[in-house]
């Protein structure tokens, strides 16, 4: 699989992850009745729209014809043992048909075990056993799907069990292997790098780079109480984290980057002038990028 392949029909730009708490307000400018949003796109989690009717597929359905729309699931547990259920996948794969969509990604984690979720994006060894597991399950579920996928780097506050590699190495395994794409979640990064004491920018250079074709932004705060920076996607993105994004667009130029909010949302007027300060990050990237 090559990068190309994946981005082939992607959009560019920023783009927002679609939350309820804005959804009017979307569907008010796409029915020309407030102010245009200045994103490029919106991404959904096929979870909160599978197996709903009436409004909810409705009002995904008209934003989906006024803007192209990215999918990042939840649930899947691509490194779990459980079986992805075959009612999930039946799902998914209907609403993927209706949005067509360059790819589908998920978190490179797993989420529950003995049919039971955590509804948590637990971390995975860094071993290969786990790299082997993630590999096959991905190739199932892509053949099942009949569309590329890619894999989000997410945020842990541990590492289960004695790795056999690092972080970066177990990545590009599992991308390598899977021939799978990169959506790298830059605060992901920066979150894990305070926490362990580690340099993100080196850790993000050490990928295969070549992979990306989606970034995530989103905003972490610090809990004193735990002694660490926790990714609540609660907070506006910090310049630190604006500063990688604007490192990586400038590697592997245009690509469809998403600001994520899930906690303390402010309204959608206050929201789009965090979503201008990730524009001007990549924006800084791209003309570096020509430079």
């Amino acid at each position: 699989m090559r990068r190309g392949d994946l981005r082939l029909n992607a959009p560019t730009g920023v783009g927002l992850g679609l939350r309820w708490a804005f959804l009017e307000d979307v569907l008010a400018s796409a029915r020309g009745r407030r102010a245009p949003i200045p994103v490029d796109f919106f991404e959904i989690s096929p979870e909160n729209y599978m197996r709903r009717g009436g409004y909810v597929p409705a009002a995904l359905e008209e934003v989906a014809a006024r803007w192209p729309v990215l999918t990042h699931g939840l649930t899947m547990s691509l490194g779990g043992l459980d079986p992805v259920g075959d009612a999930y996948l039946r799902e998914l794969t209907s609403l993927l048909k209706e949005l067509r969509p360059p790819f589908h990604s998920d978190h490179l984690c797993f989420g529950g075990h003995g049919g039971r979720l955590t509804h948590d994006l637990l971390p995975l060894p860094f071993i290969e056993e786990a790299v082997q597991n993630v590999v096959a399950r991905t190739k199932q579920i892509r053949d099942r799907l009949g569309l590329p996928l890619a894999i989000e780097n997410i945020s842990y506050y541990f590492v289960p069990g004695a790795p056999d590699m690092t972080e970066a190495a177990f990545l590009r395994a599992v991308l390598d292997e899977g021939d799978l794409g990169l959506l790298l979640d830059v605060n992901n990064v920066f979150v894990n790098a305070q926490n362990f004491g580690f340099d993100a920018r080196a850790l993000i250079d050490s990928l295969p780079l070549e992979r990306v074709v989606q970034i995530h932004v989103a905003g972490h705060e610090h809990k004193p109480e735990h002694g660490r920076i926790i990714d609540t996607h609660g907070a506006d993105a910090k310049d630190d984290v604006l500063e990688l994004l604007e490192h990586v667009v400038a590697r592997v130029g245009p690509v469809p980057v998403v600001l994520e909010r899930d906690h303390n949302i402010p309204e959608l007027d206050v929201l789009v002038g965090e979503i201008e300060r990730v524009r001007r990050a990549y924006d800084r990237g791209i003309a570096r990028r020509a430079a």
